[in-house]
């Protein structure tokens, strides 16, 4: 019924920009910022390592493909992070809220 989708940005900047459309929007009732992340990957044959903001979203699974699309139009990166995990469970409360934000 329920997911957590995270992607990685460059900078709050545009952390505060996707949040913001996401939740406006109602593809995300929540999101959550973390700064300060090192991330170390492989891009185009070379490991990089660089400085990145993680978003944590809150979202109906039934929602994930428009807000995949939605991440990758506002997004600055070529190829953007974009995972998505199923909630399980969680307080019934906090996942009552969840439904009602996101209708």
């Amino acid at each position: 019924m329920f997911s957590i989708v995270l992607t990685t940005v460059k900078d709050r900047r545009e952390a505060n920009r996707i949040s913001r459309a996401l939740v406006s929007e109602k593809l995300a009732a929540c999101v959550s910022i973390i700064p300060n992340v090192s991330s170390v990957y492989r891009w185009q044959g070379r490991v990089e390592k660089s400085r990145e903001m993680i978003l944590v979203i809150k979202t109906a699974t039934k929602k994930m493909e428009r807000l995949t699309s939605r991440i990758r139009e506002l997004h600055s990166y070529q190829v953007p992070e974009i995972i998505s995990l199923k909630v399980q469970g969680g307080l019934p409360q906090y996942l009552k809220w969840l439904k009602e934000s996101l209708d």
